[in-house]
């Protein structure tokens, strides 16, 4: 199993369509006895929190957000946790949108520095 999440800051190396996270997103994860959850802000997010679970490499939490323009979104979403050749965390996602059409998936990495704006 990859190292803990716990404390660790990561963001998209992708942006997605407008509205949704991007590369100016930070998530701030958190990881204790099986459970994780993360707040996260950036670029059009004003504001997401998420919750779940982690068994061994593998995540699986629903996830809500207040975008800069008012609306509010949820979902679900399964990663896998890799670890970089660098030590870095790499979560690679496969999400789906619960509140409206949509799904797809992503690439988060470990970053530096603090939470977003």
């Amino acid at each position: 199993m990859a190292r803990s999440l716990d404390g660790l800051f990561l963001a998209p190396v992708a942006d997605q369509a407008p509205g949704q996270v991007g590369t100016r997103t930070r998530f701030a994860y958190h990881e204790r006895n099986g459970e994780i959850w993360a707040d996260y802000a950036g670029g059009d997010v004003v504001r997401g929190r998420l919750v779940g679970t982690r068994e061994g490499d593998r995540l699986d939490f629903r996830y809500v957000q207040l975008g800069r323009d008012g609306t509010t979104s949820s979902g679900h979403c399964v990663s896998t946790v890799v670890e970089l050749p660098d030590g870095r965390v790499r979560l690679e996602e496969t999400w789906e949108w619960e509140s409206r059409d949509g799904a797809g998936t992503s690439v988060v990495e470990q970053v530096a520095g603090t939470a977003a704006d």
